[in-house]
């Protein structure tokens, strides 16, 4: 049946499908995309927000009929003049990151502020609370929506920044487009002809697939195809270091948990396609999962991936005599710590676009962490040469370390080449989060020792983590960890072990953090208790053993430049000793955290600086954004050393060019990107000395290729051990309120160089804000390897009004290895903050906690979200 509504000032008559949503009708049927689609139809994370009949309201839970008669305005219905006002108080407060949930978030700004043109920042926290950002912290959110208010009532505004020399906050790349749902995601992107695709996902963490029949759903009307293993003509296994993960599992395999693809639909419509899906019949042989990392690594275990032995890996260091320092220590504390699964819930679920060309070739359109390795894997899953597969990185909204490994990619680059037709596969939140890898939940078994003066004498750590059914990157993982078992202190004696283990639960790989963020909660919790036993203060025990230049890290590597760690506990004295002498509950943790991968791997940064006939500069890199702001940094090197203006510089990231890179990942893509650019722009700034200009130089292709391959592997027979290129560091303070709810959070970071000190704050109140949530509300609790629930707000991420007052203070240490001395800062935020809350929860009620999430704390209680029933077995 028809409805009549008017949509932006305009009268529209549309027949949606019986139960289509709002936001299905306006995306779908009408070409809006300023809604994106987070979680429908949960109305969890207000992404899909309109503004019907005056009153906001999330469109993916309200059904299209609903709008009959209604008024509907959304951001593209804005006049011109308030739409450059909104988007410019967020590019000036750089009030975005990846920019998925921006554009519901400025229309509820708007209405908020016409009903409240004075509103308090509680009052704005409060507002959005429908929201979920996942990036920013909301921090700079707050203040976006205080500017606009402000510019409402006649105030002056500060204009977003334009000098993109480093050390400026230059505004973000494309801020307007993304604030105003303009710039598209996967998810928007429409192609002549294109079907819409879906997957079929096992019900089970572990069952033998004894057969696939997809008769009834080749039949249904308007299916045009249906893809199993059978027809994968390429390499079906892939992986980022093994390949051991199926793009399809074929019958007479196992299914080896609840995200397993066992066939793909390609139909006219989306609905169609889904509907297919589910008319695919699989038979199954139910079997028992292993779940328990310790049990799946035992003699006689099933065993979970065909490819690799359930012990993943086994990372050992060992320097010194650990045994006898720790006998021979004054005092001595051991304990269990345990972390938790965690989702990352990146707004933008999984989207791919893959569009066959004429030449023969395929365009692949992805949002993942490494678009080189996304070709490499889908051309050996097609059985082409690379060379035939072109891919294009759409920025993505939010990633976190969750888009490295592929989703959908290859499933919808089949679908497209069975066809012949441009095909988009959209994950759901529910899928979304069955088949993408979590962060590693850990078991740390700690004992450490130190003198009678509180300076440490050696650490002995096992650790266990569940990397789930596939491998990812779960190994690097758990070596990270061990490397990072000492934290950031001066430890003579050390006898760490390792393991990652294969299980059926959902795969963990790259999550921000990258072990770092488990290891630093157990060492941080020894760090105070062996403070009580010496009679020492949380800060001065730090201090006493923070590390120097000349000092060993836990690996064996002597550290010999930009070691910032005492610079960023003198930064937080004061304000540790303030709110002790004020009779608060305060907890301190310290932090570091590697920037680039390491441990000897070879690692590239690769650019290509073009000059285009507009006069123009495309800037090709091999890295991809995801929030982190790394295109609008990029920049800045360029700016820095060409003299050029910011606005002549044009970035992309697509396979024109052989800049394989491999992942975004190991906060390394400003330190190995950053120095290829400026290699690259020497050599253009050395033609523009010679008094040519642009114009004389159009067509011009500048190289910036640097190659680190000087680091080594763990535990390698060397004279020289460097197992990293560079560090930051951190010390974070967590202040409680009378109540023991969270009040305040300081967070003193070494950054080498704030290349742009708005993007960097912006990023480390990004990650303190995910590392709260890690600490009290967030995990992915699982039954029989299937999570027990889906809802955004169950998952435990803060909303605006969870958050306490965050303080960024920015120290510089600059790294002579980094782009003008940086040094990456998207991991390091979140590394020490769970460990400073469990400090000042035991500061508040004398309970030392040793399991995350912390719910049993009244900070936890205090929280919006995270409220999980698991159901028993």
């Amino acid at each position: 049946m028809a409805i009549r509504f008017t949509l932006n000032g305009q009268p529209r008559e549309v027949t949606p499908l019986p139960g289509e949503s709002l936001l299905e009708t306006l995306r779908e049927r009408c070409g809006i995309i300023s809604l994106k689609d987070g979680c429908q139809p949960q109305g969890q994370c207000g992404c899909c927000l309109a503004l019907i009949d005056g009153h906001p309201k999330v469109t993916c839970a309200m059904a299209a009929d609903a709008a009959h008669g209604k008024e509907i305005l959304t951001l593209e219905g804005l006049a011109a003049d308030e739409r450059d006002l909104i988007s410019r108080a967020f590019a000036a407060a750089t009030g975005l990151q990846c920019g998925f949930c921006i554009p519901g978030i400025a229309l509820r700004a708007k209405h908020l502020i016409a009903r409240h043109p004075r509103p308090s920042r509680e009052e704005i926290a409060r507002g959005i609370d429908v929201h979920l950002c996942r990036c920013t912290g909301y921090v700079k959110i707050v203040d976006a929506i205080e500017l606009i208010a402000r510019a409402k009532r006649g105030e002056a505004i500060p204009e977003p920044c334009s000098d993109g020399r480093v050390g400026r906050s230059l505004a973000r790349y494309e801020a307007g487009p993304n604030v105003m749902g303009d710039s598209p995601y996967v998810d928007d992107l429409v192609r002549p002809g294109m079907l819409h695709g879906a997957v079929v996902l096992s019900p089970h963490a572990r069952a033998r697939v004894l057969s696939i029949n997809t008769a009834r759903a080749r039949a249904h009307p308007g299916v045009v195809a249906v893809a199993t293993a059978r027809d994968v003509p390429g390499e079906r296994w892939y992986g980022l270091i093994y390949d051991d993960w199926p793009g399809f599992v074929a019958e007479g395999e196992e299914a080896r948990c609840v995200g397993d693809v066992l066939a793909a639909v390609a139909a006219v419509d989306r609905r169609i396609a889904r509907e297919a899906a589910r008319l695919v019949e699989v038979s199954y042989e139910v079997l028992p999962p292993v779940l328990d990392p310790a049990e799946a690594i035992q003699p006689g275990a099933p065993r979970v991936n065909p490819r690799h032995e359930n012990l993943l890996s086994r990372s050992v260091i060992r320097r010194g005599d650990a045994e006898a320092a720790l006998a021979a220590s004054a005092h001595t504390v051991s304990g269990t710590w345990s972390t938790q699964r965690v989702e990352h819930l990146y707004l933008e679920p999984e989207s791919a676009v893959a569009e066959p060309l004429a030449d023969g070739r395929l365009r692949l359109y992805t949002q993942g962490q490494g678009i080189f390795d996304d070709r490499r894997q889908v051309a050996r899953f097609l059985g082409v040469p690379e060379d035939d597969v072109f891919v294009e990185l759409v920025p993505n909204g939010g990633a976190f370390g969750g888009k490295e490994d592929m989703s959908i990619q290859a499933q919808t680059a089949l679908l497209a080449r069975l066809t012949g037709r441009p095909v988009k596969l959209t994950l759901s939140r529910e899928e979304s989060i069955r088949l993408h890898p979590k962060r590693h939940p850990i078991t740390m078994h700690h004992t450490v020792g130190c003198d009678a003066e509180g300076r440490l004498t050696a650490v002995r750590a096992r650790m266990i983590g569940d990397s789930g059914a596939y491998a990812s990157v779960g190994g690097k993982v758990l070596e990270r960890a061990a490397g990072h078992a000492c934290g950031p202190y001066r430890v003579p004696n050390v006898d760490v072990e390792s393991i990652a283990a294969y299980t059926n639960h959902p795969p963990s790989g790259a999550m921000r953090g990258f072990g770092a963020n488990q290891a630093h909660f157990a060492i941080e919790g020894c760090m105070d208790l062996l403070a009580q036993r010496v009679g020492l203060d949380g800060w001065e025990m730090r201090w006493r053993n923070a590390l120097d230049v000349g000092d060993a890290f836990a690996t064996g590597q002597v550290l010999d430049k930009s070691v910032g760690i005492k610079k960023t506990l003198a930064a937080v004295k004061d304000r540790y000793y303030d709110a002790r002498r004020r009779g608060r509950a305060v907890g301190i943790a310290c932090g570091l955290k590697n920037s680039g991968i390491g441990n000897g791997a070879q690692e590239w940064g690769k650019v290509r600086l073009v000059v285009e006939p507009d006069e123009t500069v495309s800037l090709y890199n091999g890295y991809t954004e995801m929030g982190q702001g790394l295109l609008t940094v990029l920049i800045q090197f360029a700016v820095e050393v060409t003299g050029l203006p910011a606005a002549r510089f044009r970035p992309k990231v697509d396979s024109t060019y052989a800049l394989g890179c491999g992942q975004t990942t190991g906060s390394r893509a400003t330190l190995f990107g950053g120095r290829a650019v400026v290699r690259a722009a020497e050599k253009l700034k050395g033609d523009l000395c010679t008094g040519r200009s642009l114009a004389d130089l159009v067509g011009n292709v500048y190289a910036g290729d640097i190659c680190v391959d000087d680091t080594t592997a763990l535990g390698a027979p060397v004279a020289k051990i460097k197992t990293h290129t560079a560090f930051g560091y951190a010390t974070q303070v967590c202040i409680l309120d009378e109540a023991g709810r969270l009040e305040a959070f300081i967070a003193a970071h070494d950054v080498g160089r704030a290349v742009n000190p708005a993007l960097c704050e912006g990023q480390i109140e990004g990650s303190v804000h995910m590392g709260l949530g890690y600490a009290l509300t967030e995990e992915l609790p699982c039954v029989d390897g299937m999570p027990v629930t889906f809802k955004l707000r169950d998952l435990g991420v803060l909303r605006a009004r969870d958050m306490p007052e965050v303080e960024v203070i920015l120290v510089e240490d600059p790294e002579p290895e980094g782009p003008f001395g940086a040094k990456g800062v998207g991991e390091i935020g979140l590394v020490p903050t769970a460990a400073a809350v469990a400090g000042a929860l035991e500061a508040f009620d004398g309970v030392r906690r040793y399991t995350l999430p912390m719910k049993d704390s009244p900070a936890a209680r205090a929280m919006s979200v995270g409220r999980i029933r698991t159901p028993q077995r």
